[in-house]
């Protein structure tokens, strides 16, 4: 029997499969009510988030999308990242640009940008046009990190970092 063979025959596949179903269950009894108060900010590469729905977030009841609130500074800007698309950005607060593939996409509170499925993926990266008002954009899109990978058959980089993310 083969290496892989022999590793497969330690395993009950399908008692591997009730667990998951327990688990799952044991989860849908997670939170239903996600308090932004109780969210702390993050620093990263792409900028200051606040992560409500993420792979790695557990004590929620669904883990179907990932979500999260984007703040820009006045004047600031996210970094620029290369994504498969799909994802939906509603512009909660403040006003400013994106420029999605080069095409600059002005925007305002109460209205929404969503990235296209491309094959070869997207670039895009958002842009606070005031000098005074903090920019929030909601961004979601489903959770396909398991299922796909994050790649989702195209590519997943930051490409510039946020001129706000501190090490």
């Amino acid at each position: 029997m083969s290496d892989r063979g022999e590793e497969m025959s330690k395993h009950n596949y399908f008692d591997e499969l009730m667990e998951i179903r327990d688990k799952q269950r044991e989860r849908s009894k997670g939170l239903f009510v996600i308090k932004g108060s109780e969210i702390p900010l993050e620093t990263n590469r792409h900028g200051l988030m606040q992560w409500y729905m993420h792979p790695n977030i557990t004590d929620v009841s669904l883990n179907t999308k990932l979500a999260y609130v984007q703040h820009i500074p006045p004047g600031s800007k996210s970094g620029r990242q290369h994504h498969p698309g799909g994802k939906i950005f509603y512009f909660w607060q403040g006003r400013g640009h994106t420029v999605l593939d080069g095409v600059n996409y002005p925007w305002v509170s109460g209205e929404l940008i969503q990235l296209p499925l491309r094959r070869n993926g997207v670039t895009y990266q958002h842009f606070n046009d005031s000098d005074d008002e903090e920019a929030l954009i909601l961004a979601v899109e489903p959770n396909y990190s398991d299922s796909l990978g994050l790649d989702k058959g195209s590519s997943y980089e930051e490409i510039e970092d946020s001129p706000d993310y501190r090490k």
